[in-house]
């Protein structure tokens, strides 16, 4: 994954983040507090868009 677009909307107390890979266009999301550095919540966000890349992999292999 060589770029991955990141989305901050804050809501209240807390802060919601989307990080998405540009090519295959999948999002993922996490929620974390506005007390959390931009790179804390950015790393969290980026390990479950592997994750969730990870899972899709699978599936498509499964079908084949």
């Amino acid at each position: 994954m060589a770029e991955v677009l990141f989305e901050f909307v804050r809501v209240g107390n807390s802060v919601k983040v989307t990080a998405i890979d540009p090519i295959s266009g999948v999002e993922a999301t996490i929620v974390g507090s506005v007390r959390l550095t931009r790179f804390s919540l950015e790393q969290a966000a980026l390990r479950k868009l592997r994750h969730v890349l990870a899972k899709k992999a699978l599936r498509s292999g499964e079908n084949d």
